[in-house]
């Protein structure tokens, strides 16, 4: 009999559970605009971000273009925003990527004599700052701030993971005007592929600012020499023009590698 009642509870509990278990609701979110992105990123990052146009609306786009003035003559890159494939176009050479390798042609007698996998995105990264800092597999560290003609700047150090990007090994420190959040120094190393971090730190200063479908972009940048953090005197300038934003997306001939040209 005792046997029996045990069971009989038994039962009574099971069906109770069951009767009490509710089905599982699918949400749909399809009609609602949520806005997520940049809550990954730390406080005073996304607020940088926020003060230049804000990520969510930079990864709308799939195109960038712009024109840099040299003394030797315009230089104009293309990049695609979503894999980084990239083409630079000069009377004198082309570069480009194809999102697997480099390519090169020399059309003059003023050759290209640098590295073409080193420079293929060099110049994209300066110009896409801050939004390439919101690129995966990045760890942001509050540093010292910059200070430079009696003002400060707040320092954010930037870091990549192991094998993120060509040189993971490179190191970038984000400076920042506390009163707008807008981006105002970058320093940066450059390891050369040598796998090992440097030392050697080199700023830009971004002075100047252009909008471009309601995004801030740089208009001019600033080289300064520099001991150790102590900035000194500016070296170098370079103007940005013709800049082209656009959600369109280009044909893969655009970077597909031409047969005269020559893997780097």
């Amino acid at each position: 009999m005792k046997n029996y009642l045990i069971l009989a509870l038994t039962l009574i509990i099971v069906l109770a559970c069951k009767q009490e278990t509710k089905p599982v609701v699918n949400a749909d979110y399809s009609e609602e605009k949520l806005n997520i992105t940049t809550s990954i990123y730390p406080e005073n990052v996304t607020k940088i971000l926020n003060a230049h146009g804000g990520i969510d609306q930079w990864n709308t786009f799939n195109t960038l273009v712009f024109t840099m003035k040299k003394p030797i003559g315009d230089e104009t890159t293309t990049t695609d925003l979503k894999d980084r494939r990239s083409l630079i176009e000069t009377d004198a050479f082309k570069i480009g990527y194809t999102g697997k390798e480099a390519w090169l042609i020399n059309k003059g007698e003023n050759k290209y004599e640098g590295n073409p996998q080193f420079y293929y995105n060099l110049m994209f990264y300066f110009y896409a700052m801050p939004y390439v800092l919101a690129d995966d597999g990045i760890t942001y560290t509050n540093v010292e701030p910059l200070k430079v003609d009696s003002k400060t700047y707040p320092g954010i150090k930037i870091s990549y993971a192991a094998e993120v990007g060509e040189s993971p090994e490179d190191e970038y420190i984000m400076y920042y005007d506390a009163e707008t959040n807008k981006m105002t120094w970058l320093g940066y190393t450059v390891t050369y592929f040598t796998k090992e971090k440097s030392k050697d730190w080199h700023f830009i200063k971004y002075t100047d600012w252009q909008m471009v479908n309601e995004m801030l972009l740089p208009k001019t940048l600033e080289w300064y020499n520099a001991d150790g953090f102590i900035i000194g005197d500016k070296r170098n300038d370079l103007l940005f023009t013709d800049v082209i934003l656009t959600k369109n997306k280009l044909e893969n001939t655009v970077f597909a590698k031409p047969e005269a040209a020559v893997s780097k």
